[in-house]
Order: structure tokens, then C-alpha cells, then sequence
């Protein structure tokens, strides 16, 4: 009964993360801004959406969950680039019925880089050593 109720517990998280996913530009290939791969939940601190959610998360939820031109304009991260610029849709046109005219998403739009730089001490962000 125990495995039954995680198993549906993980499922409900995937498909969260997919709808997630889904409202963004490249929302499955934004990259991990520590190791070679993607950044699962993107919204959060943590790569697979567990944990406290980094500014682009809370940018996200307060634009209803939904890619606005003012939410493709920010610079949830304060790294210099709009999140439009770091997921690949410079010009603010993407759409999830048209998902066409973007290119391959540049960095993380909800971690600030170069991670340890002076203009992204403010976030706190450290890659650590996988265990």
C-alpha cells in the first residue's frame, strides 16, 4: 500500500513538472548550470523540483503559470539576460500552440551565472558534488 502511494505520488509530480514544462520555451531542455544534461524542474533551487523555488519559480506562478511577454522580458535571475534570452525565445514570440521560432535555450533562467561570480553572489547558488 506504502509503494502504491509513492509510485502515485511520483506520477502526480512528473506530470505537474510536464505541464510545467510545457508553458515554457524549451521548458524540457533548459540545462543544468552544474553538470552536462537538463534541469528538470526549473522553477526550483533543486534540479528535480523539490525544494524552495528560485526567482524565475516565483516570477512563473505570479504570471499564472503562463509565458507573458513581461515574464519573457525579466531578468528573473539577474544575470544580464532576459529569461526569453536564457530558454531560446529572444523576441518574445513562443507560444505553446506555436511552439516555432526559438533556438536551443542558452543557460538557466532561474540560477544566476556565472555561478560564484560577484554579480551572482546575491542567489547563494553552489553546484555541489553529487554524492
Amino acid at each position: 500500500m506504502l509503494t502504491a502511494a509513492i509510485l502515485l505520488a511520483t506520477l502526480s509530480l512528473s506530470s505537474a513538472f510536464l505541464q510545467y514544462q510545457n508553458a515554457i520555451p524549451n521548458g524540457h531542455l533548459v540545462p543544468h548550470p552544474c553538470l552536462i544534461g537538463y534541469w528538470a524542474g526549473v522553477g526550483h533551487f533543486l534540479a528535480d523540483g523539490s525544494g524552495p523555488r528560485n526567482e524565475f519559480g516565483l516570477d512563473f506562478a505570479a504570471a499564472g503559470h503562463t509565458w507573458t511577454l513581461a515574464l519573457c522580458l525579466k531578468d528573473s535571475d539577474l544575470d544580464g539576460l532576459s529569461n526569453g534570452q536564457e530558454l531560446g525565445d529572444p523576441n518574445c514570440r513562443w507560444t505553446p500552440d506555436r511552439p516555432g521560432n526559438i533556438v536551443a535555450p542558452q543557460t538557466h533562467p532561474g540560477v544566476c551565472e556565472p555561478i560564484g561570480s560577484p554579480r551572482c553572489a546575491w542567489q547563494g547558488f553552489e553546484c555541489v558534488a553529487p554524492l
